[in-house]
């Protein structure tokens, strides 16, 4: 029943991206908050840390808008990537497991979110008044400028018994066809090498980011640059942060992820519903987990990921096994394109980066 007031209060404070996932307590705030920002959905919590920090990197004010059990899964990504550069991170997390809470499975983790916060040293600020809405802009407006996570736990009975709004659903009626045949050879290229390819095909103004570890090593032996974002850790975090940034700038993003990164990720359907126009995603299939020991994982031979990116709805999906065809899909700027790179298992010895994770997006923000 207090939607309006808090949205004044996030526009107060200049936001201008949600990336969101309901809650059942919160619903008619996440219909109303379609109506007036720009909003990213997704479905999975820990994508919307990526996405916020590739948007926050090219200058937005982003946020989140979950239900709070939703944290569980975003912890990691919370302190190994917005924690870890100073990165700030807002997050409006409808509380469940409080307020006399009738499902029993809410309860054990919800109850204790504020210890669990408090544990990590991340900010949070408990909503459960009318009178407290009003400290929202001026939280959200410290977070932010002090590079700092904040959790803005709203109390259910704040939304009372919140009703969707009248919004009509869209014809689903559609033709699906799909007859793929392809032959994959054994790969003749090394990461390294296609990473090598990727870069020298890259133009001045293009943004790149890169896997954690030693995907990023290679791009940075390659060429390094100060609009490369080398991710130092975050597992499954690349492709969020480029889709970030891309919704966010006219420049191209480059994402140069890997096979067992995208395997865990629920990235895909976020990608094929946004579907930036200046998103490339490079994906090095090694079909292992390369930089913890090249163990083979499902896209070996089990799991195909061009088919999956296809199978999402992504229109322009390539698989390459040389670095000439994959010059050639590089120099393509139509459009989304996902590039399924065949590679053979293995790592270079390329050195460790030499800069922290502060330096990094210092150098990427000032060079943009």
């Amino acid at each position: 029943m207090f939607e309006e007031d808090v949205m004044d209060q996030m526009e107060r404070s200049g936001v201008d991206l949600i990336v969101s996932l309901p809650c059942d307590k919160n619903k008619r705030f996440t219909d109303m908050i379609h109506g007036r920002f720009d909003v990213i959905d997704v479905t999975r919590e820990e994508d919307g840390v990526g996405i916020c920090a590739g948007a926050h990197l090219m200058g937005k004010r982003p946020m989140i808008s979950i239900q709070s059990s939703g944290l569980g899964n975003m912890m990691n990504a919370m302190m190994s990537l917005m924690a870890c550069y100073s990165l700030p991170l807002v997050i409006m997390a409808s509380w469940r497991g409080v307020d006399g809470e009738k499902i029993e499975a809410q309860i054990p983790f919800n109850s204790r979110i504020p210890e669990m916060l408090d544990c990590f040293d991340v900010d949070h600020l408990d909503v459960s008044e009318a009178s407290d809405i009003g400290k929202i802009s001026d939280a959200m407006d410290e977070a932010y400028g002090r590079g700092r996570i904040l959790v803005i736990l709203m109390h259910p009975r704040l939304w009372g018994d919140s009703k969707r709004l009248d919004i009509g659903y869209p014809p689903r009626s559609r033709t699906v066809d799909v007859d793929i045949h392809k032959s994959i050879g054994d790969p003749i290229m090394t990461r390294l090498d296609a990473i090598s390819a990727v870069m020298g095909a890259i133009s001045d103004d293009d943004i790149v980011v890169s896997n954690i570890g030693v995907p990023s090593k290679e791009v940075f032996a390659s060429r390094d640059r100060p609009l490369n974002f080398y991710m130092l850790g975050s597992y499954t975090q690349a492709t969020p942060i480029g889709l970030g940034m891309a919704v966010s700038t006219d420049r191209r993003v480059v994402v140069i992820d890997g096979d067992g990164s995208l395997l865990g990720s629920s990235i895909f359907p976020v990608l094929s519903s946004v579907h930036p126009a200046n998103l490339t995603v490079v994906c090095m299939d090694n079909g292992t987990f390369g930089s913890t020991g090249n163990q083979i994982n499902q896209a070996y031979s089990d799991v195909d990921m061009g088919l999956i990116a296809a199978s999402y709805g992504l229109k322009d999906v390539r698989t390459v096994e040389d670095a000439v065809t994959l010059v050639s899909a590089m120099s393509s700027s139509d459009g989304m394109r996902f590039l399924q790179v065949m590679i053979s298992p293995g790592n270079s010895d390329s050195r460790n980066i030499p800069y922290s994770a502060v330096e990094i997006r210092d150098r990427f923000m000032g060079s943009l």
